[in-house]
């Protein structure tokens, strides 16, 4: 696949990095799911796998990337689906973090991908050691077939969001 070809693609919404200031934007389905994934001491290991794109491989996600781990600018596609047929989704970090206590980042969808919007991927250490995981995003559809599929894609979202911390949650063990 040729990502290059996105490296210059504009988003496809305005509010590029709105996830990272909490306050999501109207006129998109919002999603905000947090998950408790045990002590921190687990912390390195699920950050390396949220930021080296192996918890969206755990999903079957097939990603490709402009770099190995996520970083601001890095493009990543990810195919579901077999071979011709699969389903692509373009996206570029536009946000990334990667601290003692906290890692994560935020990607916006580029031209093809199914929805129009950003979500981010964030894990913190609180101060009584617990480690959690929550994703936020705010989308609406991009494509005459979400569209179509109306309430389906917010709850297909959902489950992915639960498929997410459940492979963070095996990289914490």
């Amino acid at each position: 696949m040729d990502l290059q070809r996105y490296q210059n693609a504009e988003l496809t919404y305005e509010e590029a990095g709105a996830t990272g200031s909490g306050d999501l934007p109207g006129g998109y389905r919002h999603l905000r799911r947090r998950y408790d994934l045990g002590e921190a001491a687990s912390f390195r290991g699920a950050a390396e796998a949220l930021l080296t794109w192996r918890m969206h491989a755990a999903l079957g996600l097939r990603p490709q990337a402009t770099a190995p781990r996520a970083a601001p600018g890095v493009v990543v596609v990810s195919r579901l689906g077999p071979g011709p047929l699969a389903l692509k989704a373009p996206c570029r970090v536009v946000w990334a973090i990667d601290e003692d206590r906290r890692a994560g980042f935020a990607y916006g969808t580029l031209p093809g991908h199914p929805e129009s919007g950003e979500e981010s991927f964030l894990l913190e250490v609180a101060d009584d050691g617990s480690l959690s995981f929550t994703i936020s995003a705010f989308t609406r559809p991009g494509r005459w077939y979400t569209r179509l599929a109306g309430p389906i894609t917010a709850m297909a979202q959902r489950v992915f969001a639960d498929r997410y911390a459940a492979a963070l949650r095996h990289h914490t063990r």
